[in-house]
């Protein structure tokens, strides 16, 4: 709720400034920083990116629970299925005819054994074609009942599979998923903090140039008075026409390199206006380069590296890869492991296959279980886990190089701090000596004690120093963050 708040009031305050271009934003650090972390395009990408992990994550759990799918199909043939053959179709048609053919020979045979029985056998031997007839529709009956006409068929089933057993597959992509979506949030740390420190460094490129712009004005005013001073001289005849022109190159190049700092000051309102996701022609000031002498803790700093290692969100995404190339070695494995599952479901068609081959919709329940067990596949299980093993191998590894080249970065940051210090220590002792040696040439230059080349270089002196002052506060301001940053401590709302 605050971040929604703090964001709404900066862009009130931008729809502000566009409607009066003429009055420029004053920005603080803190809310460039907030600005660069709301509007910039990759960590917003970033945070899509977990968006999708967390949903995949989602989708990973449900593995767990049974899945239960619709089967609809049709299917149009040119021959039906056919439960008796051509000659089992004749045989039956002709059942009757061939027991009439049978009943007479046995007849006659009866007769010869009992000449006796003849009229008996006569009698019954006219009903014999009819006896026929009726067994051959006998027949043709059966075989119409078994006719299939399957030549349409239409078949549906739905069905229900609960995994019971897959070898452990289903953790592992359970595992992975989370690490996945741990990933992600690693990941977006680091690039906050990535921002951070691009948007320190362009805030202090400003509030650096800023202040440079200021001294150089200066320079070029210190410049015009001498400059009007040894002309009033040469008109005197105490001062050369060559003091003149020297003193005059030397305004040419003060003016030459006000303007150039004056490009680059706004060239790098620019770039700031850029990382902070403003358009580039937003008129800003910064709170700090109004500032005549920059707040800076110049204490010193000894390496953290305990901090580095357990903060680092680079080193948190290698270590969470490790652990998800080791469950990618359990995947492996679990391919070559039996497989057990729970089915059950109903299935029904057209023409029936549980009432005969009637033309309509009938089926039946099955509730069963499928266990897949792996015989035999030439090594590939092997070879597919010893390869998995090899990544993870990579893994711990490049975690290892990491270690070591933190240790180094943050070794490093810190010796960067204690030199910014021991520089800006330095640069005021400079200035202070350059500043009394301004003073005591400028007056020797009115009494006629000192040249104008000593009066320029002690100018020049003046300048050069005021400049190693402002370089070395930005420097150490850069370096504390730059140390922020390699221990992994570096967040909003956290100067240096």
């Amino acid at each position: 709720m605050k971040k929604l708040l703090r964001t709404l009031a900066l862009t009130l305050g931008l729809g502000l400034c566009s409607v009066l271009p003429a009055t420029a934003q004053t920005l603080t650090l803190d809310s460039c920083r907030q600005l660069a972390l709301d509007n910039n395009k990759l960590l917003a990408a970033s945070r899509v990116q977990g968006e999708k992990a967390a949903a995949e994550r989602q989708a990973a759990r449900t593995n767990y629970l049974p899945k239960i799918s619709l089967t609809a199909s049709y299917m149009r043939t040119g021959k039906e299925i056919s439960l008796l053959s051509d000659a089992q179709k004749g045989a039956l048609g002709s059942l009757g005819t061939n027991l009439a053919g049978q009943a007479g020979q046995i007849a006659g045979q009866i007769l010869q054994a009992h000449p006796d029985l003849a009229p008996l056998l006569q009698a019954a031997g006219a009903y014999l074609p009819q006896l026929g007839e009726a067994v051959n529709g006998i027949g043709s009956s059966l075989v119409d009942a078994l006719h299939t006409d399957t030549r349409n068929l239409t078949v549906g089933a739905i069905m229900l599979t609960q995994p019971l057993y897959m070898g452990g597959k289903i953790r592992s992509y359970d595992h992975i998923a989370r690490y996945a979506e741990t990933l992600a949030g690693q990941k977006l740390r680091a690039d906050e903090q990535e921002i951070i420190l691009n948007t320190d460094e362009a805030y202090w490129q400003v509030v650096s140039l800023a202040n440079k712009l200021k001294l150089a004005t200066q320079y070029r005013d210190l410049l015009r008075r001498l400059d009007e001073d040894v002309k009033k001289m040469v008109a005197e005849g105490v001062a050369t026409r060559a003091n003149a022109l020297t003193v005059s190159v030397k305004l040419n190049e003060a003016e030459m390199a006000l303007t150039k700092v004056d490009d680059g000051l706004t060239l790098s309102r620019m770039v700031l206006c850029q990382v902070c996701g403003l358009p580039i022609d937003t008129p800003v000031s910064l709170a700090d380069e109004e500032l005549a002498d920059l707040p800076v803790a110049a204490a010193d700093v000894k390496p953290d590296v305990a901090t580095a290692m357990s903060l680092r969100p680079e080193l948190e995404q290698l270590q969470t890869a490790q652990s998800i190339y080791e469950e990618k070695v359990r995947i492996a494995r679990s391919d070559f492991l039996p497989r057990l599952a729970l089915t059950g479901g109903y299935l029904t068609t057209n023409p029936s296959l549980v009432n005969g081959f009637e033309n309509r919709f009938r089926g039946t329940w099955a509730v069963g279980a499928t266990l897949q067990v792996p015989l035999w596949n030439w090594g590939e299980g092997k070879y597919k886990v010893r390869a998995a093993r090899a990544d993870a191998t990579i893994a711990a590894l490049q975690t290892e190089d990491i270690r070591e080249k933190i240790e180094l970065q943050v070794r490093q940051a810190a010796f960067r701090v204690n030199e910014a210090n021991k520089k800006l220590d330095l640069s005021l002792h400079h200035l202070e000596q350059a500043e009394e040696n301004l003073r005591t040439a400028d007056v020797g230059f009115h009494e006629g004690v000192v040249t104008t080349s000593d009066l320029l270089a002690a100018q020049t002196a003046w300048l050069q120093a005021h400049n190693d002052k402002i370089d070395a506060q930005i420097d150490v301001r850069l370096s504390r963050t730059a140390y922020r940053k390699a221990l992994g401590t570096l967040a909003p709302g956290v100067r240096p």
